[in-house]
């Protein structure tokens, strides 16, 4: 899997540090500060990592980030991810903790997921993940709402044993699953179809670009959404900008979050905006 779609770029710009307060404290007056937790997803930061993935994660921590969420070396073939899997889960676990940041979410692709799921229970445990996060079904453009549908069971399944694991089970969205096939919404049966005793949700704040708002989505249907990525769009300049700059009411956004029962929050934009993405989250 070597792209992720639409709002998401990959540029290459290097961080700046900036010494600022833990993200906890954002947006005290509209949520309980003590129950969120914010980071950021690895992805777009991936060939930085793997170049040098403690300098870069200390990086991020000096900029306020506390947690990160990462994506699972076995499903990322192809892409740098791909080098950790030389390593343990506890040899990477041991690494991003001494940068200041914990992991307890990734993302693994579905192949890996209904193939190596034993396996990846057993990496999640050592990495000290709660979450296990499907990044999506990667049906193709010519799959039927059937194909949604069944992939949908079996992800349920995989949340049947994941949950008896002790670890959560979750589904991320891309714009692909904004789409509508027969005059049905891709995403909408989705929600339907996977258990929410079995999978949650993590919402990609970025489909705000194509008018899908996921404070509506949380406020909808509440304590189905474990986490949610992060980000920003500028309806003038056409293109993401830093949290705060953009089309998203991050006001509004933090306090149905809590109805939606979102736990952790994850920027997930190019690396040039998150030193005053963080600088937003920390001083909102």
């Amino acid at each position: 899997m070597s792209t992720r779609r639409n709002f998401i770029k990959t540029s290459g710009v290097a961080i700046g540090a900036a010494a600022l307060i833990s993200p906890i404290s954002l947006l005290s007056s509209c949520t309980n500060a003590e129950s969120l937790s914010f980071g950021f997803q690895t992805w777009t930061l991936r060939d930085q990592l793997g170049e040098d993935i403690s300098g870069t994660l200390k990086k991020m921590a000096e900029l306020g980030y506390k947690e990160v969420e990462f994506c699972s070396p076995l499903g990322y073939a192809g892409t740098p991810f791909e080098k950790f899997n030389d390593m343990s889960g506890k040899e990477l676990r041991k690494i991003i903790e001494e940068s200041g940041l914990i992991c307890e979410s990734s993302h693994y692709n579905f192949g890996e997921m209904k193939d190596s799921l034993d396996n990846r229970i057993e990496w999640s445990k050592e990495m000290g993940i709660s979450q296990i996060i499907c990044s999506s079904f990667w049906l193709g453009e010519d799959a039927t709402m059937d194909d949604y549908r069944k992939s949908c069971e079996v992800l349920n399944k995989i949340g049947e044993k994941t949950k008896s694991a002790g670890i959560v089970t979750g589904f991320h969205n891309h714009h692909m699953e904004f789409e509508k096939l027969n005059d049905e919404l891709i995403y909408d049966v989705i929600l339907q179809e996977l258990d929410p005793e079995l999978v949650q949700m993590q919402f990609q704040v970025a489909v705000a670009n194509i008018g899908y708002k996921a404070a509506d989505y949380f406020r909808e249907h509440p304590g189905r959404f474990i986490s949610a990525h992060l980000a920003d769009w500028s309806e003038e300049l056409g293109k993401q900008v830093p949290i705060g700059q953009g089309i998203v009411d991050w006001p509004d956004f933090f306090e149905a979050a809590k109805v939606g029962g979102v736990k952790n929050f994850y920027v997930e934009m190019d690396p040039a905006t998150f030193a005053e993405s963080a600088a937003f989250l920390l001083q909102a």
